[in-house]
């Protein structure tokens, strides 16, 4: 069966310079997929014929706009109507395409995606969900950034969709999950924190208990689930931090003709580090609670790491990932405490 991914070629700080070949190769190693290339179609085309391939596994859908970067979502909801993301978004309401991937404006991309594809059956409020590499492969972490507050019941649906997402792309059968706290003992949080723990504790889930945030990185557990504010917060600490390690490294290498020497010596572990903590092999973060496939890119990805975001989307479809969130949830009244 054809899997078919629209792709929001405006999207990102690159376009069409990006998103066309990128596609292309994608298709080169995924002989069951199609992309659906939505944009400006004169840039398109142009970049089309700069890059061989079979035109009867790409489609060109013409978008007349194009949401800024920096334009909010509100106004890109309303006013935009015939944007790149806004069409390729259709194309899953209207059974044209199996999944979306957009390295565009994350709020307008959230917006248009709720409004347009709506909410699973259960699932209250969307969640932004990704891996990251920890010492034993990597762990999904959500919500990261699409809710500020939420409720108990939130999180534990955010624990439902994590745990299908692992399964989704390769990872166990029934993954561990793990709720971030400021301690791993029951009596730490606050009470959202607690109620959901209580929830998670009583579910068919493979809850592992509290987790704190030296546990993202060990590999404690498969998931680790906590609100929009403290994701993004980690998140971004995270990010800071492996900044800095790496601006330290360099300085310390380029000190003097001795340590110049020692970083030419040691080149070869460095680039295997390097690679090991690649953040572009975990491009692509997953837009969950839909009633479609969406998966955002960063916006300043190149070729190797929108492959990955690409990748991402077509593992949820092939591994019927909303299936599997609608056959786990179970809506508060369902649920036995």
């Amino acid at each position: 069966m054809t899997t078919k991914i629209a792709l929001d070629c405006m999207g990102g700080d690159y376009g069409v310079k990006v998103t066309v070949p990128t596609a292309i190769h994608f298709l080169k190693s995924h002989s069951d997929a199609h992309v659906i290339l939505v944009g400006i179609a004169d840039q398109i085309d142009k970049a089309l014929k700069q890059t061989p391939h079979n035109a009867d596994r790409v489609t060109v859908i013409h978008a007349e706009e194009v949401i800024g970067m920096n334009e909010g979502p509100a106004q890109a909801l309303r006013t935009k109507k015939n944007s790149s993301m806004r069409l390729a978004i259709n194309l899953i309401k209207d059974g044209r395409a199996d999944a979306c991937v957009s390295a565009g404006n994350t709020g307008a991309l959230m917006a248009i995606s709720r409004f347009v594809l709506k909410m699973l059956p259960g699932i209250e409020r969307p969640a932004i969900a990704s891996f990251l590499p920890t010492h034993s492969g990597q762990v999904c972490m959500l919500d990261l950034g699409a809710n500020v507050d939420c409720s108990a019941e939130h999180l534990f649906q955010f624990a439902v969709m994590g745990s299908c997402l692992v399964s989704s792309s390769g990872g166990s059968n029934f993954p561990s999950i793990g709720l971030l706290n400021i301690g791993s003992e029951d009596s730490k949080g606050n009470e959202v924190v607690k109620e959901a723990s209580e929830l998670l504790k009583h579910s068919s889930l493979n809850f592992k208990g509290n987790v704190e945030g030296t546990d993202i990185y060990r590999g404690t557990t498969d998931v680790i689930v906590c609100d929009g504010f403290v994701g993004n917060v980690a998140l971004k600490t995270s990010e800071g931090v492996a900044q800095m390690l790496g601006k330290y490294l360099k300085e310390e290498f380029h000190r003097n003709p001795l340590t110049k020497l020692l970083g030419v010596l040691t080149s070869p572990v460095l680039n295997r580090f390097k690679e090991r903590v690649d953040h572009r092999r975990y491009n692509g973060a997953s837009l969950l609670g839909l009633r479609g496939i969406v998966v955002k890119s960063h916006g300043a990805a190149d070729m190797y790491s929108l492959g990955f975001a690409m990748q991402r989307a077509y593992e949820e479809v092939k591994h019927s990932m909303l299936d599997a969130i609608t056959d786990n949830i179970k809506v508060p009244e369902q649920r036995e405490l």
